[in-house]
C-alpha cells in the first residue's frame, strides 16, 4: 500500500486493504520432507496462468504454505489479472483500462513472475517449456504443476472469422474496439456515398451470453452520445445487430431475465437476430443464416463484426497429450490429473466435476474460477503435508449483467432482480469481486464520473487502423513453437472436440 494511506481514516485502510486479508490464514506446520530446517529443499509449486484461477491460487497458496515449505513461480505472458467482467465498459468508455488490471506483484508477496507462455510439459522430466517475452525459451522444473492457463476465443471453422472479427478477450481488445467504432463515425463523417455511411456505422455482435448481451447495451449508450460530435452522421444511421443461435438471449439465467434484457436492448434499438448463425465474415460482409430456412441467407454490409461466441481452453491443454473432454483437461473432484502424480489444472481449461450437478463439468466463468482456486490451493497445500484434501464443492451465487445507466439483470441467491435494484447489485458485486482495495476505488470513481462528467470522444490512437485479427492479439500462434526436445504439434488439433462444430453464439466466460 501506497505509503500516504497509513494516515487515512480507519474505515478507508480497511477498505482498500478489503480481499487481500481473507487469504491469510495460519498455515499448518510439520511437512516431512518440505522444512528448510530437515536440509531438504523446498517443493518447487509451478503455476501457469494469472488470470482468476491462478492469482487467486497463489495469494491463498502463500497463505497455507511456509516459505521454507515451497519456492512459488507463476508462468504468464502478462504481469496482471484482467478483471473481464467489466470489459464492454472499457469498451463503452464507462471505466478507465488500466483500472480493470489487478497488478499480480503487487497482490502476491514471495512468488516468482515469470512473463512468457508455457508451451509445452515434459510429465516425465517434470519441466515446463516457456517461450518468454524476450522470445527465449528457458525449462522450468516443478515438483507441483498447477495449469490455470484460460482460455481463448472460440471462433468455430467459420471462413472470415479469425482474419475479419474482432475479439473481446482483453485490453488491447477493447482498447481497439473502442477507436475502432469512433474511426468508423469519422470514416462516415466524411463519406458522400449514403450505402457506404451506413455500412461504416453498422455494428454486429456475435454471441447473445453475458458478454455480447453487456457489450450490446454498453456500445448503443456510447454510440448515441459520441455520434452527437458527427454533424454529417444521424442517430438514425447506427445500426447495433445481436446475433445468436440460441432461441433467447442470456439463456443460462432465468427465461423472465433473458426477456427483460431483451426488451432494454430493444428499446435502445438493437435488431435481435435469434435462432441465427454467421456462414461467413468477409472485409465488407457479414452472412447470417437459420436452421429452419438453410437455403436462405442474408448478407450485412457492415465493417464491423465483434465475436463474443464463448471461448475455448487455451492452446496449451491440446499440446499436453492428456486425456480431455471438449477440449478441456479432465481432472478429478481434487482438480488432479489422474495420470500424472502432482499434476493439478484449474478454471476454463479443466474440465472440473461440479458435484452439484452430477458430476458435469463446471461453467467456464470467473465465479466458478475464484472458487475452484481457494479449493485447489487447499488440496495442493495438502499434498505438501499441510492440511487435508477436499473434494470441490461449487456454490452457486447467482450472476449479473450490467445493460449500462439504471438498467440490469441479476439473480443473486436465485433471487430475480431487474431495473435500478439489479443494477445496484450487479455494480457492488464487481466492486467486491475486484478483490484489491485499489483498483475497486479507481473503478468506483469511474462509475461516480460517468455520472456528472460527459465522455471524452477521442481515440487513444494505439492502433494503425486495421484491426488486429483474433490470433495476432490474444497470440494464440506462440503454441506452434517447437519445445526443445519435443516435435512440433498444432495448437487445437490435439482433440477432435475442441472446436465443436459451427454452431455459433452462447455463454461467454464471466
Amino acid at each position: 500500500m501506497p505509503a500516504s494511506t497509513s494516515s487515512s481514516p480507519a474505515p478507508l485502510r480497511r477498505f482498500l486493504r478489503a480481499g487481500r486479508a481473507s487469504d491469510r490464514v495460519t498455515s499448518s506446520s510439520g511437512a516431512a520432507g518440505t522444512d528448510a530446517g530437515s536440509g531438504t529443499a523446498a517443493a518447487r509449486v509451478v503455476v501457469v496462468g494469472s488470470g482468476f484461477a491462478g492469482l487467486r491460487l497463489l495469494r491463498r497458496l502463500e497463505s497455507l504454505l511456509p516459505a521454507s515449505a515451497a519456492e512459488l513461480t507463476v508462468v504468464s505472458p502478462v504481469d496482471h489479472l484482467l478483471y473481464t467482467s467489466l470489459i464492454p465498459q472499457v469498451c463503452a468508455s464507462s471505466v478507465e483500462p488500466r483500472h480493470l488490471a489487478v497488478a499480480t506483484r503487487g497482490a502476491l508477496r514471495r512468488t516468482v513472475l515469470r512473463l512468457g507462455h508455457a508451451v509445452a510439459v515434459d510429465t516425465r522430466a517434470r519441466t515446463v517449456t516457456v517461450h518468454g517475452s524476450d522470445g527465449t525459451v528457458d525449462e522450468l522444473g516443478w515438483d507441483r504443476l498447477v495449469l490455470a492457463p484460460g482460455s481463448v476465443t472460440r471462433t468455430f471453422d467459420i471462413p472470415g472469422v479469425r482474419e475479419h472479427a474482432i475479439g473481446l478477450k482483453n485490453l488491447a481488445e477493447a482498447v481497439h474496439l473502442r477507436d475502432h467504432v469512433l474511426r468508423q463515425f469519422e470514416r462516415a463523417d466524411a463519406a458522400t456515398d449514403e450505402g457506404r455511411r451506413r455500412a461504416l456505422c453498422t455494428f454486429v455482435i456475435v454471441g447473445g451470453g453475458y458478454t455480447g448481451t453487456e457489450l450490446a447495451a454498453q456500445m448503443t449508450r456510447f454510440s448515441r452520445r459520441a455520434v452527437a460530435n458527427y454533424p454529417r452522421v444521424r442517430a438514425e444511421d447506427v445500426r447495433w445487430v445481436l446475433v445468436d443461435h440460441a432461441p433467447s438471449l442470456l439463456h443460462e439465467l432465468a427465461p423472465a431475465l433473458g426477456r427483460r434484457a431483451a426488451d432494454v436492448l430493444a428499446d435502445r434499438g438493437v435488431e435481435l437476430r435469434l435462432r441465427t448463425s454467421v456462414s461467413e465474415v468477409t472485409e465488407r460482409t457479414v452472412r447470417l443464416g437459420r436452421a429452419e430456412t438453410p437455403d436462405q441467407q442474408e448478407t450485412i454490409a457492415t465493417h464491423t463484426v465483434i465475436w463474443c461466441a464463448g471461448v475455448s481452453p487455451s492452446p496449451l491443454v491440446a499440446r499436453l497429450g492428456l486425456p480431455t473432454t471438449h477440449g478441456r483437461l479432465v481432472v478429478d473432484d481434487c482438480f488432479r490429473v489422474p495420470e500424472v502424480e502432482g499434476l493439478f489444472a484449474l478454471g476454463d481449461a479443466a474440465a472440473v466435476p461440479d458435484v452439484t450437478r452430477s458430476g458435469a463439468p463446471a461453467g467456464q466463468t470467473a465465479q466458478h474460477a475464484v472458487r475452484q482456486a481457494v479449493a485447489a490451493a487447499r488440496n495442493v497445500a495438502a499434498s505438501l503435508g499441510y492440511g487435508a484434501a477436499r473434494p470441490y464443492r461449487h456454490r452457486d451465487l447467482g450472476f449479473v449483467v450490467d445493460l449500462g445507466g439504471r438498467d440490469a439483470v441479476a439473480n443473486p441467491l436465485g433471487l430475480t432482480l431487474h431495473g435500478l435494484p439489479a443494477a445496484v447489485v450487479t455494480r457492488a458485486y464487481h466492486a467486491y469481486a475486484l478483490n484489491n482495495g485499489s483498483n475497486r476505488v479507481r473503478v468506483l470513481t469511474d462509475w461516480a464520473l460517468d455520472l456528472v462528467i460527459p465522455h471524452q470522444i477521442v481515440q487513444l490512437g494505439f492502433a494503425d487502423g486495421r484491426p488486429p485479427t483474433i490470433d495476432a492479439t490474444e497470440q494464440t500462434g506462440i503454441y506452434l513453437v517447437t519445445a526443445p526436445g519435443q516435435a512440433g504439434v498444432e495448437a487445437g488439433l490435439g482433440d477432435p472436440q475442441a472446436q465443436p462444430g459451427r454452431a455459433v453464439g452462447g455463454v461467454g466466460g464471466r
